[in-house]
């Protein structure tokens, strides 16, 4: 959830409509962007001291003006600019006169003192692969399957719902660069690990189950879990992540179907398990039955990964990867490993799915596997993870934070008396956007006060170096800094 929020002040103006306006005020003027998640009904009602309707009626307003679209299931978001690059107008009031808006400056918007024009936020907050020589090879690829023309004919007939031999061979390379060695017959394409997890979700569990995840984790666990309607419980984390002795006492009180987990450069915290914690975990799902669900995508930009979790429960663990965070997400490329048994099940999720994977974007993939494209864009990637670490051990030389040197991204908790929320906004102020700890919250847990700082949302080095330099000054000036002009 984005760190802005509205305030009301005394109006006659219905409150909905004031809440709207605000809205439309933020996203007009760069306090919220393109993508950005709207607080939950419930919590902006909460903290404004209105009803869940008045909100609803401010979100349907701000939709019906087509500044932000209503996932079901999932919130409300901003709305992408129209094809121009120009934010769609605000139809829920006419829009001022030119010259009144040129006269007028709202407090902490761009254009006040001391704030960066909307064009100058530096992004830190999504986690992205830095660029390298993917687009290049995406047209060599290209033109070698267009001098194929039987090839090409193959590509566009209806494919195995699983994939392709040779794409779920591909398939098994990559998971076998992870450690998880098994036929391809257990590998199945998906486009892209989010849909690879719903399918697994979809085939393992049923409306009302209950899975467990880290207390922090991965955000696209929460949204499935809701529109599945599962029971999502997190369980207690600490700087190795999972605590054994609390999943036990969960399993022991909530008798769980599933653990979704990531034990290999944890998104948010950065953290690994040790071979011991695994062995422990392993023993705890085989003796629960648990269904193990391991997320890989982070784990991809490790040279030595310990051995996963899946490895160690053959009739229990399911593994899910992708080439989104070392290669390139656009591809939307997955890969499913899971035991014999899973199999059929998840084929038919993938079937009534979607049929299957677009076979294009998973011969490409292949290709870069086989050829071993995949290896050389991999390391590519090392180098500039490499490079923005040293980047950023430079400018937070005077802070504590936790990382891996494999991660793309830093955890940064926040000393008093800052706190998330202010903290996220006392950035954005600067120019800075970052990811607050309540993103990856699962359930009703609080959250540390706590970022996440990812290294490749900045689009060079000189953008990266900026960027943790306001952060730093605002970290240096603390809160007071943001009352004191």
């Amino acid at each position: 959830m984005n760190g802005w929020m509205p305030t009301l002040s005394r109006s006659s103006e219905p409150k909905y409509r004031a809440i709207a306006q605000a809205y439309s005020q933020a996203i007009h003027g760069g306090q919220m962007l393109p993508g950005e998640k709207l607080p939950a009904h419930r919590l902006l009602a909460k903290k404004l001291n209105v009803t869940t309707g008045t909100v609803s009626r401010a979100y349907a307003e701000l939709e019906r003006g087509g500044l932000v679209v209503a996932r079901v299931g999932d919130g409300t978001y901003v709305a992408e600019p129209d094809a121009d690059g120009a934010r769609i107008q605000d139809r829920t009031r006419p829009a001022p006169e030119s010259s009144e808006r040129a006269a007028t400056i709202t407090p902490g918007a761009p254009g006040a003192p001391g704030v960066h024009a909307p064009g100058r936020l530096i992004d830190l907050g999504q986690n992205v692969p830095m660029p390298t020589d993917e687009a290049f090879l995406l047209t060599q690829t290209l033109r070698e399957l267009a001098a194929d023309e039987r090839l090409a004919g193959e590509l566009l007939l209806y494919q195995p719902e699983g994939g392709r031999r040779s794409h779920r061979e591909a398939g098994a390379r990559w998971l076998a660069r992870m450690g998880c060695t098994v036929a391809a017959e257990r590998v199945l394409v998906t486009q892209g690990a989010q849909h690879g997890l719903a399918c697994v979700l979809r085939a393992v569990l049923r409306p009302g189950d209950t899975i467990f995840a880290e207390a922090l984790s991965y955000p696209g666990i929460v949204a499935l879990a809701r529109q599945l309607r599962l029971n999502l419980v997190g369980i207690e984390i600490d700087e190795e992540g999972i605590v054994p002795a609390a999943l036990e006492r969960a399993c022991g009180l909530l008798a769980p179907r599933a653990l979704f987990c990531v034990p290999t450069l944890h998104n948010p915290t950065t953290a690994t398990l040790s071979e011991a914690r695994r062995a422990m975990i392993a023993e705890i799902a085989v003796r629960h039955h648990l269904v193990v669900i391991e997320d890989l995508v982070p784990a991809a930009l490790l040279d030595a990964l310990p051995t996963p979790l899946a490895a160690r429960l053959p009739e229990h663990g399911i593994v899910i990867s992708s080439l989104s965070k070392a290669v390139a997400p656009g591809l939307r490329v997955g890969y499913v490993q899971a035991p014999q048994d899973w199999v059929g099940k998840i084929l038919a999720v993938i079937r009534s799915d979607c049929w299957m994977t677009s076979p294009l974007a998973a011969e490409i993939a292949a290709r870069w596997i086989v050829d071993g494209e995949v290896d050389r864009l991999v390391a590519q990637q090392r180098a500039q993870v490499d490079a923005r670490h040293a980047i950023a051990a430079e400018v937070l030389a005077d802070w504590t934070y936790r990382t891996d040197p494999a991660s793309p991204h830093l955890w940064l908790p926040l000393a008093e008396p800052w706190r998330a929320a202010e903290f996220s906004a006392a950035l954005r102020q600067a120019g800075v956007l970052a990811k607050t700890a309540d993103s990856f919250v699962i359930g009703r847990g609080s959250a540390p006060h706590a970022v996440r700082l990812s290294l490749g949302g900045a689009r060079s080095h000189e953008a990266l170096r900026e960027g943790l330099e306001l952060l730093a000054r605002t970290l240096r000036n603390g809160p007071e800094g943001l009352y004191s002009a």
